[in-house]
């Protein structure tokens, strides 16, 4: 088995915060993850949409490759533990940087489950797979943004909606939005997906400059 992959598109020397794109799967796959595979260059297409935003911000911008392509199981995630091996790379490099997370649909969720990670301020979801009972306690104290094309058939916008009102008690600042006529891919309207993530990123780096970082041990 492969280990996971961390591929770099902006390396600041002192980066302002730190900006961990998480792609989407499956729901039970075990082979490993390619570059071939279309969940993985759809979020590459993203972060090469975002590199000039990233550079101008002083972010360091990186995409996680999983091991395998399945979520797979509801204790265990393999993309969470990913993802958790991701940010301990990332805040070892670079300690006391605010990280936000941006994950696509299984990424979104990926994203939700690791947001308790000390040093991450927020998370936006783009289509995000959050399915109805899915936990919500790793948003505590942290940004969530959300947007949902109205013509997914993939994942479900009401499901995503209704995971960011019952957040809205948890995090510091929860909020959803539909992008009119946009489906799951990000295909059409790429531009439109990749402003909301620069919007959101900025807002949520703008809203906690002067705050204190999360504390450690919420999950």
């Amino acid at each position: 088995m492969p280990d996971p992959r961390l591929d770099r598109y902006t390396t600041p020397a002192s980066p302002r915060a730190i900006v961990l794109l998480l792609h989407g799967g499956q729901q039970r796959n075990v082979e490993p993850v390619e570059n071939k595979h279309a969940s993985w260059w759809r979020m590459a297409l993203m972060a090469r949409s975002l590199r000039r935003f990233a550079r101008r911000n002083e972010i360091a911008l990186s995409l996680l490759q999983y091991r395998v392509r399945g979520w797979n199981s509801e204790t265990d995630p393999a993309p969470v533990r990913d993802a958790r091996w991701a940010l301990e790379q990332l805040t070892a490099e670079q300690p006391g940087v605010p990280v936000v997370l941006v994950g696509h649909s299984m990424g979104g969720r990926t994203a939700c489950r690791a947001a308790g990670d000390p040093a991450v301020v927020g998370v936006v979801g783009l289509a995000p797979w959050l399915p109805p009972g899915e936990p919500n306690g790793a948003i505590a104290g942290r940004y969530l943004r959300v947007l949902h094309g109205s013509a997914d058939r993939w994942t479900s916008p009401a499901a995503s909606k209704a995971y960011v009102e019952r957040s809205r008690g948890l995090a510091t600042s929860a909020t959803w939005q539909s992008l009119a006529g946009a489906g799951h891919f990000m295909a059409r309207h790429l531009s439109a997906w990749r402003r909301f993530v620069e919007d959101s990123v900025t807002e949520i780096l703008t809203a906690t400059s002067h705050e204190e970082a999360p504390n450690e041990g919420i999950a």
